[in-house]
Formats: C-alpha cells, structure tokens, sequence
C-alpha cells in the first residue's frame, strides 16, 4: 500500500494546534495499521462515503477524508463535519 497526501491536506495539518496535530497523525497511523493489518482500530469511525472515497475521526471535531484505490490511498483533506460536506458537493 502507498500512502499520499494532497496539499490542501498538508496545509490543513500544519495550522492545526499541536494537540490537534497529534490526534489527526495517530488517526493516520491507526489508518495505515489497518490497511496494513486488516485490524480496525475501535474509535476510528471509518466511513465509506462512496466512489473510493472515505472518512475518519481524528477527535471530537476533526474528520480526515481520504480516496483510496487499489493499493494507493491519499489522505485528501482535515476539516469539520461542515467542510467534509461542502468539499464533497464540489468534487
């Protein structure tokens, strides 16, 4: 599997505060574990939001999207429930 991340998303991840930094990568690591495992982690709140397209809980507020396909995923975008929701309307 190889893992990727979009530029939006890498923004997104560098102006959250430390604390937040730190639950979205352990979200990531929990992530990659179980593409890696097949193990899914409890708590990750891994939803399929259709077209290779899914959704993680990185805390209470934070929600990370990703595209997988096949053997590549790339982690899209960190953001609210409400900024999930308007990125996916313009995809």
């Amino acid at each position: 599997m190889r893992y990727f991340s979009a530029s939006v998303f890498d923004r997104g991840l560098a102006s959250l505060p430390d604390a937040k930094k730190k639950q979205v990568k352990k979200a990531i690591r929990l992530t990659t574990a179980f593409f890696e495992t097949g193990h899914l982690p409890h708590g990750l709140g891994l939803t399929p939001l259709g077209r290779q397209i899914w959704e993680i809980r990185a805390g209470l507020n934070e929600r990370i999207l990703f595209r997988k396909n096949e053997d590549v995923v790339e982690f899209l975008l960190i953001g609210s429930h409400d900024e999930i929701r308007r990125f996916l309307k313009n995809l």
